[in-house]
């Protein structure tokens, strides 16, 4: 497969669809393109990383000069590839061209794999080389560990939703997220304009007003706030708080710090008073302290939900690196 991206605009041509090495993920890449979510803004997030890197004179630039040159894209490190829109988009505002041998998702081989071919003046190629690097890496550690977590849950016969959390990168969160959409995960909330969570310190910080504590009286408060659409989820420390929030009509119920005996058996109480046969539909999400290791003993049919933000938080990244093509 080969796809072409030019300077004047970052859209991709497929020339060849062998999808002899694609992955089959889930979530979001099972129903579309995940490029297609990226707002206009990370155009501009871009520039700034750009203009980060090189906020003067560009010292090793004025050694190489503008002959036009290639370099190889190589992935030196097992894992999946994600981020190539971030990648596209450095080049593209330096005037250089990438071709790709690798759709975004499919897996990379030890020791090396050739990802993608990038051309353009040398100083433009070396200019970009370390930003473009650096999101891929990063972008690609997040989409390879989400994919082996979920295909841990997947072995262990869990059928419900695998998300990420607001544990991100300031200035970095889209990439990030995208990385967790590219590995077949839910984001989570991006945001904070993005679904009502109320943690600990929201109910801490209310008292109680009117019918019930003071969980009910934020989840009161929020509901005036956000309306019919906007959902409202509780983090909970116990099951008498989830009860709370839920007869004071949160849509989600969030296990917050639960052994994992304590989730299943709270989840299924929950599910047993709120949801069954009642119409209701009440979510309920489990989290903290969930890793690669415990995540499998979480899970059972009651939990809808299971967060976590070892999925993007401290993961090992993709080790690329770009090669210049040496001159015959």
């Amino acid at each position: 497969m080969t796809t072409t991206t030019t300077p004047s605009s970052s859209t991709t041509t497929n020339t060849n669809t062998n999808s002899k090495d694609t992955v089959v993920t889930e979530g979001a890449p099972a129903h579309g393109v995940v490029a297609h979510l990226l707002p206009p803004t990370y155009k501009r997030m871009v520039a700034s990383w750009l203009e980060e890197d090189a906020p003067s004179f560009d010292y090793g630039g004025f050694v190489v000069g503008e002959e036009v040159g290639e370099a190889r894209l190589l992935g030196k490190s097992e894992g999946i590839i994600a981020g190539i829109p971030f990648f596209n988009e450095v080049f593209r505002q330096l005037d250089c061209t990438v071709t790709w041998h690798l759709q975004e998702g499919q897996p990379i081989h030890p020791p090396a794999t050739h990802c993608a071919t990038v051309r353009g003046p040398m100083r433009k190629l070396l200019l970009g080389e370390r930003v473009a690097l650096n999101t891929l890496a990063r972008c690609s550690g997040i989409a390879s560990q989400t994919a082996r977590t979920l295909a841990l849950l997947r072995a262990a016969g869990y059928t419900g939703t695998l998300a990420g959390t607001r544990k991100t990168t300031p200035g970095f969160r889209v990439v990030e997220k995208y990385g967790m959409l590219v590995g077949g995960a839910d984001a989570h909330r991006l945001d904070l304009s993005h679904m009502t969570m109320l943690k600990d310190n929201h109910v801490w910080a209310v008292s109680g007003e009117g019918q019930g504590g003071a969980i009910a009286a934020a989840v009161r408060k929020a509901r005036s706030a956000g309306g019919f659409a906007t959902k409202v989820e509780v983090e909970c420390r116990s099951y008498e708080e989830a009860v709370e929030a839920a007869e004071a009509g949160a849509d989600v119920v969030m296990l917050d710090n639960f052994s994992a005996e304590g989730a299943r058996a709270c989840a299924a109480r929950l599910k047993e008073r709120f949801a069954r046969g009642t119409g209701r539909g009440l979510l309920v999400e489990v989290s903290g302290g969930l890793t690669e290791g415990n995540i499998g003993e979480f899970v059972c049919a009651d939990v809808d939900v299971v967060s976590t933000s070892s999925i993007h938080q401290g993961v090992r990244h993709v080790d690329f690196s770009l090669k210049v093509v040496p001159k015959a």
